[in-house]
């Protein structure tokens, strides 16, 4: 693919909008589509406001340094605005069409029904669904080879994350090309198997919910839960991934501290999955092993160290929390 490729957004809200300022902010022209039945009058209104969203945000970019607020005008015409009685051709010319409407099958049917009667057959047709799985949307798209989920974090105009999710019919080139496209415009996308959750959202899940339960019990106050995940977890995950992270410090001790966990409360939420006993067996408890979850055999480890620790005290100046220094 490439910036010459228009991309389709189909849902005018929030997530549509951060879909096309990601893509006109790489050079991609992006068609807006708004499927709800509306009158002129409403559809002048939505497209008022998605316009000066756009542009507000474009504005905000330049702000941060992110392009010339000389090139924002450019950047922002790059997206056009479609009602739904006009939306043939802006699907019929679009490489990749985005589906963002509301969260239910109904919505997602009535979307798929018109994406399906005029999108290019070999138009790449993609939800970003945040709760339904690929498997269960796939049937309703026509030619559903073409179709996989690409979940998208807001604000889909900053976050790197991108996670694919092929359904089973979804050919593996069609997946390939997508992330493809999606590099190219500096995004990080990874692919996950049809799994409630995806990846981020399965992960957070559990660690808000934690968060909000030590709050119920009393174990801190919410200011202070936030600051440890803030200067804490958060801070060592945005160098480390969580599986690396395992084996940084060692799968054993990840191993114990499960036990501990589940013996000091009595919660089966604690406890380790098999694959954590299954490695302490066979001894693949990370860098110390040089196996763990990930390979270290043909790694210079100590190089690979000093890199991690380097990237965190870039970190701490980023946060403003070097250490204290005196003398």
């Amino acid at each position: 693919m490439s910036q010459q490729d228009r991309i389709a957004a189909v849902g005018a809200g929030r997530m549509g909008r951060g879909i096309a300022i990601a893509f006109a902010y790489a050079g991609h022209d992006v068609c807006l589509v708004d499927l709800k039945p509306r009158s002129e009058a409403d559809f002048a209104t939505l497209r008022d406001a998605a316009r000066s969203e756009i542009a507000a945000t474009l504005d905000m970019m330049a702000g941060f340094g992110m392009l010339d607020r000389s090139e924002c005008p450019a950047v922002a015409a790059r997206v056009s605005y479609h009602p739904a009685h006009a939306c043939a051709e802006p699907l019929a010319a679009a490489a990749v069409i985005f589906e963002g409407v509301p969260e239910t099958m109904e919505a997602k049917s009535d979307a798929f029904a018109i994406i399906s009667k005029h999108a290019s057959a070999n138009a790449i047709v993609a939800s970003t669904t945040s709760t339904i799985l690929s498997n269960d949307l796939q049937p309703l798209v026509t030619c559903p080879q073409r179709f996989l989920n690409a979940h998208w974090l807001n604000p889909a105009f900053l976050v790197p994350l991108v996670e694919l999710s092929p359904g089973g019919l979804t050919d593996p080139k069609v997946t390939e090309r997508l992330k493809g496209l999606l590099e190219e415009i500096g995004k990080v996308p990874v692919v996950c198997s049809a799994s409630p959750g995806y990846i981020v959202p399965r992960i957070q899940a559990l660690a808000m919910n934690e968060a909000a339960r030590m709050v119920e019990e009393g174990v801190a106050t919410a200011e202070d839960i936030d600051k440890a995940t803030k200067y804490g977890f958060g801070f060592r995950f945005a160098v480390l991934g969580l599986l690396e992270f395992i084996d940084w410090g060692g799968g054993d001790i990840l191993y114990y501290a499960s036990r501990y966990m589940v013996a000091a409360t009595g919660e089966d939420r604690f406890k380790s999955p098999d694959i954590i006993e299954t490695n302490m067996k066979e001894g693949r408890i990370g860098l110390r092993s040089r196996e763990g979850f990930l390979d270290y055999a043909d790694m210079d480890v100590p190089e690979y160290q000093r890199d991690r620790l380097a990237a965190f005290v870039a970190m701490l100046r980023h946060l403003d929390k070097m250490p204290a220094r005196k003398g």
